[in-house]
């Protein structure tokens, strides 16, 4: 029994003759009908009722057909699957990225993807990673690259790589050694993304170590930009943390004359690709997750890089 054989069938059995079912299929009808007959010799059952102006099934081809039908039906949906992605021709690619995605070389996404694929649009949402996997859980977005840990169920999460999160002050003398979280618990805070607040990915970390601790963090300001923050600190009003990636660029570019060391014990940003579980994304947004996560990984400040196999890419159904 081949996929070719029932393709035969479904077409004979949906048009009513093996003319217009070779026709359709761009067989002759005696191909068509030598298709048929292999079929019902390899079944050893007879398929249709011939001999009429129109072509009927007997009961066990219309047993078959379902079956047939689903078959040729998945086959076909596999095919347009790889035409898709091999060339892309339409449709809207939707993913998440976290906020400061663009110090990790992700803001060459979209001008790589569009130029690979000028008639797909793009739809590119950065904001906290809280946010992305809050609007992926929901179906807004359809994948995303977050840091982890985000609280949304029914996610399935593929951990990619981390950076190392400093601390940062304008004093010396507080970055002299590693800052455990009592210590920066007893200092006046500068925090960033204040709308999220503490389901921020950072802060919950810092929280859950805090809450161990037996001590409680409280910003003395809150600002939306991370850039706001720093030029906050560079003013004295307090310390802050950012990841490694983001400090070093901020604060070259800034040209802020701040200090940093890293956390008693380390903290850490891990990224992760999140979409619903048991999901299947479209071809556009497969093709960009895989861009994604492959800009991500060629970024050398990265720690414990995990690269996927060559030719792999991010689980896309």
């Amino acid at each position: 029994m081949t996929l070719t054989q029932l393709r035969a069938l479904v077409a004979a059995a949906e048009l009513g003759s093996f003319t217009a079912a070779g026709n359709a299929l761009g067989y002759t009808q005696a191909a068509v009908s030598e298709l048929v007959r292999r079929l019902e010799e390899e079944c050893g059952l007879q398929l249709f009722h011939r001999g009429g102006r129109k072509l009927t099934l007997t009961p066990a081809g219309a047993q078959l057909l379902p079956h047939a039908q689903q078959t040729v039906s998945a086959a076909q949906n596999a095919e347009d699957t790889v035409k898709a992605v091999r060339g892309l021709t339409g449709g809207v690619a939707s993913f998440g990225l976290f906020r400061n995605a663009d110090f990790y070389l992700l803001a060459e996404l979209g001008e790589r993807f569009a130029t690979a694929h000028p008639d797909v649009r793009v739809r590119l949402v950065g904001v906290n990673a809280a946010r992305v996997a809050e609007a992926v859980a929901a179906g807004d977005l359809e994948a995303g690259i977050v840091v982890l840990p985000v609280t949304p169920a029914g996610l399935e999460v593929t951990p990619l790589a981390r950076d190392e999160v400093l601390y940062v002050s304008t004093d010396p003398a507080h970055v002299a050694a590693p800052v455990d979280i009592a210590t920066m618990a007893a200092r006046r805070l500068v925090l960033y993304d204040a709308h999220v607040g503490w389901a921020d990915p950072d802060r919950l970390q810092l929280a859950e170590r805090a809450q161990v601790a037996g001590v409680r963090l409280e910003p003395f300001i809150e600002v939306e930009q991370a850039q706001a923050a720093l030029h906050l600190v560079a003013r004295g009003l307090g310390d802050t943390f950012l990841s490694r990636a983001v400090a070093e660029r901020l604060l070259r570019t800034e040209g802020l004359r701040l200090h940093t060391t890293t956390f008693d014990p380390p903290l850490h940003n891990t990224f992760a690709l999140v979409r619903r579980q048991h999901s299947r994304l479209s071809p556009a947004t497969a093709e960009l997750a895989r861009l994604a996560v492959d800009l991500l990984m060629r970024n050398e400040m990265l720690e414990h890089r995990r690269p996927l196999p060559r030719g792999e890419g991010p689980p896309v159904s």
